[in-house]
């Protein structure tokens, strides 16, 4: 029987990353992943194979077709009779997955770790370690981590298959649908929704909260939702849906809003009300591994589960459900294994959502600053009055910065606009090391970007700001 160090069960980004650190710190380290793409191995998990990366790869072609479609005369570039050949567009975004898990599979092999593709399952306690069935093949490992990830939350009235889809099929649409339903107005919800909207499609949003994003700050979801009405998506909100039916040729959904019942159908829908934790074929109940009330596996400040030398990261212990969240859980357990201070701040995880424009945020939103008691004060700035953005013919939205009014820590910022996704890692750096307003608006940036309406903005929070 094999030995190991560390034993990951699961390649998704809190697996492979928590591998590829206990490597690099000197375990004897392994990996087994259950995840199949075109009958063949393909680590990454659900967000190189048919999450993260492909949809943003999608969102890409999406958006250059509008560009050349409806935005390049504005540009003096004229352009007659631009199509869609869907099927290379999709060739496209697989070969930009097949490079990414391609990679994975070089990081393992240069780093020296096993890899086992199939199913990973707890069997037991023996000794000093655990015995696990790695795709069939019994092993041994000191430390097991658990990183199984999550799957898409299913809706019983809309059971998938047919013209009913998850993410990973709205993915693979073999032509753009006249019409599109999406149950759903989260972040897959809306990104998979923009992607055919801006290829033709026809989008209904059908959302059961009152609002949208209201995890967000109040001013950044106002701002979107402003923006994607104006670009055609059709969102409705405090929506119960009471029944779906797909014929083979349209789906047809029956849904209560406002006291009143309402009948739509659509050539595809794509269910999207969120994720739960996969556990299923890990043998949590055989080995007395416990698991909350919501299915997630229960774990205390170090990723340590009930049973000993047994950690989880990642999807599959809940909270925020990001890529970027697994992959430093996978090197702060890797680390504190080694009997480092492996560590994460959850508290300024940035959020991104890849749609046009995109919408970016990390920290306190300025209601839930209120909430803690706190004396706040904010600094807006928009990215009309950004010399970049009015170059780039994207003067959409705006940064809005949150600071506390005693110490001018900045507690949050939030963004709507063009390129927020990376705009919003500077702001994490300084809230990491506990920046001020001041030291954000003080710091020079260069002229003309993008990242001067950030600046502008801190410069804002003391009544600073120059260019408004």
């Amino acid at each position: 029987m094999d030995t190991y160090d560390v034993l990951v069960i699961g390649g998704g980004p809190g697996g492979y990353v928590a591998a590829i650190r206990a490597a690099q710190l000197g375990f004897s380290t392994a990996c087994v992943d259950d995840f199949t793409r075109d009958g063949k191995p393909s680590l990454g998990g659900t967000c190189l194979n048919v999450g993260c990366i492909p949809s943003k790869a999608l969102l890409d072609s999406s958006e250059k077709f509008e560009m050349i479609s409806h935005d390049a005369a504005e540009h003096g570039i004229n352009v007659q009779g631009a199509s869609i050949d869907v099927a290379k567009m999709l060739g496209r975004k697989s070969s930009v997955v097949d490079k990414l898990t391609g990679g994975v599979a070089f990081l393992f092999k240069k780093n020296k770790i096993k890899s086992f593709s199939g199913l990973g399952k707890l069997v037991r306690r023996e000794d000093d370690g655990w015995i696990v069935d790695a795709a069939g093949t019994e092993v041994k490992a000191k430390h097991v981590i658990v990183a199984t990830g999550s799957s898409p939350r299913r809706l019983p009235l809309a059971p998938f298959g047919g013209n009913i889809v998850e993410n990973s099929g709205a993915l693979e649409l073999s032509a753009v649908p006249k019409t599109l339903g999406v149950i759903g107005a989260g972040v897959i919800g809306v990104e998979l929704g923009s992607v055919w909207r801006r290829l033709g499609a026809q989008v209904t949003v059908l959302e059961a909260l009152p609002g949208f994003l209201m995890t967000a700050d109040a001013a950044v979801s106002k701002e979107a939702l402003k923006q994607f009405q104006k670009q055609g998506l059709d969102f409705h909100f405090s929506v119960n849906i009471t029944k779906v039916e797909d014929s083979g040729k349209k789906v047809s959904v029956t849904y209560e809003e406002g006291g009143k019942s309402v009948s739509a159908e659509f050539d595809k829908l794509i269910v999207s009300i969120g994720r739960v934790p996969h556990t299923e074929g890990l043998g949590a109940s055989d080995v007395g591994l416990e698991l909350d009330e919501r299915g997630f596996v229960k774990i205390d400040d170090h990723y340590r589960t009930n049973l000993p030398n047994l950690y989880a990261i990642g999807d599959v212990v809940g909270g925020a459900m990001l890529a970027h969240k697994a992959e430093d859980e996978g090197v702060a357990v890797a680390e504190l294994i080694a009997g480092q201070a492996g560590h994460v701040n959850y508290d300024v995880i940035p959020w991104v959502i890849y749609t046009s424009p995109e919408i970016a945020w990390a920290g306190l939103t300025e209601q839930a600053a209120k909430d803690k008691g706190l004396n706040v004060k904010t600094g807006q700035f928009p990215f009309s009055a950004n010399g970049r953005a009015l170059g780039h013919g994207d003067p959409r939205g705006f940064v809005k910065v949150v600071a506390d009014a005693d110490t001018d820590r900045v507690l949050g910022v939030h963004m709507v606009g063009p390129n927020v996704s990376e705009l919003i890692a500077e702001a994490v750096t300084l809230m990491e090391f506990g920046g001020s307003a001041e030291d954000l608006g003080r710091t020079v940036h260069a002229h003309p970007t993008l990242s001067e309406a950030l600046k502008e903005a801190a410069m804002g929070v003391g009544k600073m700001a120059i260019h408004m």
